[in-house]
């Protein structure tokens, strides 16, 4: 069995939950939403105190997602889709917090895709279910989504694309210099990037 294209798992994995978010509800997704693994009950209890609001939205990561761009033109390259819902009082959360102000920071590259794919010319999130295969590159105009955690990503892949699209390829090169320097933990097992 094979997680996230590079955590391999040898030996049978007794408590299935260690690879899985702490706000996860439904199952369905074929590979751990890693962005989400940085966070506990403890965190978000801070996050809510401090007055953050936190919008539950249902995702199915596919294993698609870290599939290498092999394509010598990235417009050539055929996304694959991942299933989505956000239901209404998600959603108005959502734009409640744009409405007042706020900034809409998505948690996983897979919630930046469903944001975008779901949103209006304004930002306006609607309560929505379906598939997304939206392709986020460099050139990029977002309209919901304002920053975004996420992990350090694999080069060659769309989800490095999306990352650059929203802070700009030579930020995300620098933030991978001082990784490497720093020698951050790569690949899910502690790292982590804020980007605003």
């Amino acid at each position: 069995m094979s997680l996230t294209g590079y955590l391999k798992i040898t030996e049978k994995l007794d408590d299935k939950e260690r690879y899985q978010t702490v706000y996860a509800k439904n199952n369905g997704s074929a590979a751990a939403p890693t962005a989400g693994l940085h966070f506990t009950p403890e965190l978000l209890k801070q996050l809510e105190e401090k007055g953050v609001k936190i919008a539950r939205l249902t995702l199915h990561v596919g294993l698609g997602t870290f599939r290498p761009v092999k394509a010598d033109d990235i417009l050539d390259h055929k996304m694959h889709s991942e299933y989505y819902c956000i239901e209404k009082e998600q959603a108005d959360i959502i734009n409640t917090a744009r409405k007042n102000g706020g900034r809409i920071i998505a948690v996983g590259t897979t919630s930046t895709r469903t944001l975008e794919s779901v949103a209006d010319e304004n930002g306006h999130i609607c309560a929505k279910n379906g598939w997304t295969d939206i392709f986020i590159y460099p050139g990029y105009s977002f309209k919901a989504v304002d920053g975004l955690i996420t992990n350090f990503h694999l080069p060659e892949s769309t989800l490095i694309m999306l990352v650059s699209a929203l802070a700009g390829r030579e930020n995300v090169l620098n933030a991978y210099k001082t990784a490497v320097e720093e020698k951050y933990r790569f690949f899910s097992f502690g790292d982590a990037m804020f980007i605003v």
